[in-house]
């Protein structure tokens, strides 16, 4: 069983107590208990450490190197600061997620860079606790199917993690449009778990990423770039027929995209965020639909004033997130629309792979393109 190392660096010790209104009540030891809880939940192990010397963190990663399969890493102030770690994660040659508990990217100039990213596989940050969550997500989805990166245009969030099926082309394409409401903390890594699982099943799979707000998104830039991607994945020669999934803010993307791609596809909304003039109303997010409309109308980037033909919505009754309103009245106004409303199923079920709500899409898809 692979063996993961979650290490900590200074003022981690205080979890708790220090500043709660940034970093949250949770203790240092709450979080090493769920860590193990979470690793065990992905089928692997970890160990957690902390320390408030950058001389114990470079020993801890090297040690690493040879027992472990990868390390979540949050040094804390040492971020910005130390080359030592940094080279240090270098050298070690395993991969390590860098995360953060609050989101450096909106704090002070000098936490907004880290000297340390050029050198792990990626960052989380602003998603409280559970960012080590996702960040170990991560790490054991980078293990079970390496990616395929490939660009579609020349911004650095222009990225596409490709899978590929074991079996002989041509194969249908599932392309993945990750939720978060536009929000640029949330990334593809969300969607990375039923990318791997479409994979197995002989699907190619394409997790892409675009422009959030705070990262140059917006609309319409946002959706300029979910379109660019699903061409450049339509265009690719081993793929012949696909579907197109997005969740909650990315289902809102999928559905627009429908009525602007010069490709036919299939669009999936999980979740999904389909009427914006409700969305605003509703204040979703603290506000997170009017920043990414600026100064749009919502009912221009909303779902439901696009041309979309046949499509799948499905959603949740105990949804917490996204109100189910939103994917019922899409599918009151669209004849073609097939919808599946799940009893007690919430925001998030549709990303674990092993749920019932994943299955019954899986199982539709199976049925629309016979893999």
């Amino acid at each position: 069983m692979d063996r993961y190392l979650v290490l900590n660096g200074p003022n981690l010790n205080l979890l708790g107590t220090r500043n709660p209104a940034v970093y949250g009540t949770t203790t240092l030891s709450d979080l090493d208990d769920a860590c193990r809880d979470w690793a065990a939940s992905l089928g692997v192990e970890v160990d957690t450490a902390q320390s408030n010397h950058e001389g114990a963190l470079i020993d801890l990663l090297h040690q690493a190197r040879l027992t472990h399969a990868g390390v979540v890493l949050n040094a804390g102030a040492y971020t910005h600061t130390s080359y030592a770690i940094h080279d240090a994660i270098e050298a070690i040659s395993i991969p390590t997620m860098e995360v953060h508990i609050s989101n450096v990217v909106e704090r002070d100039a000098w936490r907004q860079i880290s000297v340390l990213g050029p050198a792990c596989v990626g960052a989380i940050y602003g998603r409280g606790v559970d960012g080590y969550r996702w960040a170990l997500r991560h790490l054991v989805h980078r293990q079970e199917w390496p990616v395929e990166v490939m660009r579609y245009a020349d911004h650095p969030d222009a990225t596409i993690d490709v899978r590929r099926p074991r079996d002989d082309p041509p194969h249908a394409a599932v392309i993945f449009v990750h939720g978060g409401f536009w929000r640029h903390m949330w990334t593809k890594d969300t969607m990375e778990g039923i990318a791997i699982d479409l994979a197995r099943r002989g699907y190619l799979t394409a997790n892409i990423e675009y422009r959030r707000v705070g990262t140059g998104g917006g609309w319409p830039a946002t959706l300029d770039d979910v379109a660019g991607a699903i061409s450049h994945v339509a265009a690719l020669e081993d793929v012949d027929r696909f579907a197109v999934i997005g969740h909650s803010a990315g289902a809102q993307l999928a559905m627009m995209a429908a009525d602007v791609v010069d490709v036919a596809f299939l669009p999936v909304a999980l979740g999904g965020i389909l009427d914006m003039t409700a969305a605003v109303r509703e204040g979703l997010d603290a506000g997170a639909v009017a920043a990414f409309l600026g100064e749009t109308p919502p009912e221009d980037a909303s779902p439901l004033t696009a041309s979309v033909g046949p499509a799948l919505v499905v959603h949740g009754s105990a949804d917490d997130r996204v109100p189910v309103s939103h994917s019922r009245t899409f599918a009151a106004s669209n004849p073609q629309v097939e919808y599946l409303e799940l009893a007690d199923v919430g925001h998030f079920e549709f990303l674990e792979r092993s749920s019932t709500a994943w299955n019954h899409v899986v199982n539709h898809l199976a049925q629309r393109f016979g893999v």
